[in-house]
């Protein structure tokens, strides 16, 4: 991870505009929401052809509205991480996704000393980390794969999970207070108990006191076959509707076949996705379908997936 190579602090200080729910979202949602008035550029784009999961935005809002620790947990490509970063993209509001694999350490969260160049000497300064940074700022702080976080850096976040979030930086001998805009999320395959299914290995068993102090925890799976539908053709108006509804009956059935103990990979929403824009590129739905999905699976299941290949498009590949 990049340490920050500046101290400066963002201009802008806390939301005042009133946010019209039904035109960001396509929904009114019972309370107030405020959004910043100009983006900066650690806002994220957006992406127009979204899609809100009423449930899921209303979880993510109250985060951003009254300052609520909310985690999102559910299967892979579900849009846990997309779904932070266009809300915050509708309300000006900057956000920064910070991935917790095994390699991110205590340093790279909190800063180390840096050897920079001042008046033509080298000397040694201390260089914040982005946990300071973003905790100081009316920044959005996505915490990605949070469940596969090493333990060391679990208790570092633990005390930002408090209301009042506060951080004692030993190597300055300060303590910094986050800012008034400050907000925390995170993304998680599991629910803190560890890999159950054989999908996500690398999880950890995240620490009872911890889960207990994420003040909303939200599951966001897999939507109803319309609504995905809906989704993806949303991203690809051009595309033929009846194909992408036969896609994701394709991916329902994997589900299913999951579900049963059939078969060990599934297909999500962004691998429906990547088929599309696959297709596109090979002109060709079944090379796509094994370029996108079948070469991932398990040699053994693969007659499995070709049977359900051929019920829902009546063709052998």
């Amino acid at each position: 991870m990049t340490i920050l190579d500046h101290d400066e602090r963002l201009s802008i200080t806390e939301p005042e505009a009133i946010a019209d729910c039904k035109s960001l979202f396509g929904f009114d949602v019972p309370f107030e929401v405020k959004r910043f008035g100009l983006a900066t550029e650690f806002v994220p784009p957006i992406d127009e052809s979204y899609v809100f999961d009423y449930d899921t935005t209303l979880a993510i809002l109250s985060g951003f509205t009254f300052n609520r620790r909310v985690m999102v947990q559910g299967y892979h490509g579900t849009g846990k991480s997309s779904h932070i970063e266009q809300i915050a993209a509708r309300l000006n509001w900057p956000c920064v996704r910070i991935n917790l694999d095994s390699h991110i350490s205590r340093v790279d969260l909190l800063g180390k000393d840096a050897i920079v160049l001042k008046e033509g000497r080298q000397v040694t300064e201390y260089k914040e980390g982005l946990l300071p940074w973003a905790m100081q700022n009316p920044v959005a702080l996505v915490f990605d794969e949070y469940d596969a976080g090493r333990p060391d850096v679990m208790f570092v976040i633990q005390r930002l999970l408090e209301a009042e979030g506060r951080m004692t930086m030993l190597e300055q001998n300060k303590v910094i207070r986050a800012h008034q805009s400050f907000r925390l999320f995170s993304t998680t395959n599991t629910i803190g108990l560890g890999d159950t299914s054989g999908l996500y290995h690398g999880t950890q068993q995240i620490n009872a006191g911890q889960m207990d102090r994420w003040n909303i925890v939200h599951t966001l799976n897999y939507l109803p076959h319309d609504q995905e539908a809906a989704i993806v053709t949303s991203r690809f108006p051009d595309y033929d509707k009846g194909e992408i509804d036969k896609m994701v009956r394709l991916a329902d059935m994997t589900r299913t076949g999951f579900m049963a103990g059939d078969i060990s990979t599934l297909m999500s929403p962004r691998t429906i996705i990547s088929w599309v824009e696959n297709e596109l590129i090979f002109k060709n739905r079944e090379t796509a379908f094994r370029l996108t999905f079948l070469n991932k699976c398990e040699e053994l299941e693969r007659s499995t997936l070709v049977e359900y290949y051929q019920r829902v498009f009546g063709v052998d590949i």
